[in-house]
């Protein structure tokens, strides 16, 4: 919850259904006010990439703070979440906690800086700018951004993961010398026909 000296009601805080979205009204339009966000919120979908991420509804951990600039909302802290997902070499089961460092701005409707664009095709060099909007700022596509580009694309369960035998699925970690005979395919007619004069 909101640490200030003053108790937040909660139902002012958020809107209805949505813990990420904050209230800042009682001070953003005071540069210099600060509040902390401690709290624990479910995590919304689409935190994950292909092989590994948070589970929806599972626990996200926030540590922030929240200042009043001039131009707006400057949000910083952590978020902690609990990853799974299986590796990418052995398929095994992988699980363990991330944190994730937030650092951004919120800025006040017609306060956001102008973006540069690209000479050629007049796309924004910028990323996307977030705004306080009805006194409020969505910490939702925040989240979703630090966390996702934090997971690995390729999750290992150890670096030295030798995974699965490509020819027969076998884990090579269970079989340290594991080998199939590579016979050179222009020979396999030559065998068979070895095998047809002995018997």
């Amino acid at each position: 919850m909101f640490s200030s000296g003053v108790p937040i009601n909660t139902n002012q805080r958020t809107h209805p259904g949505s813990a990420l979205v904050i209230a800042v009204k009682d001070f953003a339009r005071n540069p210099g006010g600060m509040r902390n966000l401690e709290e624990t919120v479910p995590a919304p979908g689409e935190l994950s990439v292909a092989m590994i991420g948070v589970q929806e509804g599972s626990e996200v951990d926030l540590d922030l703070s929240l200042e009043a600039v001039h131009e707006g909302i400057f949000v910083s802290g952590t978020a902690s979440v609990h990853v799974v997902g299986e590796c990418s070499r052995c398929l095994d089961p992988l699980a363990y906690d991330l944190d994730v460092d937030i650092q951004e701005m919120f800025f006040f409707e017609g306060l956001a800086p102008v973006r540069a664009a690209k000479e050629d095709d007049n796309e924004s060099l910028d990323d996307e700018q977030r705004l306080v909007e009805n006194d409020h700022i969505d910490l939702e596509p925040l989240l979703r951004d630090v966390v996702v580009t934090a997971l690995p694309f390729r999750p290992v369960c150890r670096e030295d993961c030798q995974g699965l035998c490509s020819v027969c699925g076998i884990r090579l970690a269970d079989e340290p010398g594991h080998h199939h005979e590579d016979l050179d395919p222009r020979w396999a007619a030559l065998s068979g026909l070895a095998e047809d004069q002995e018997n």
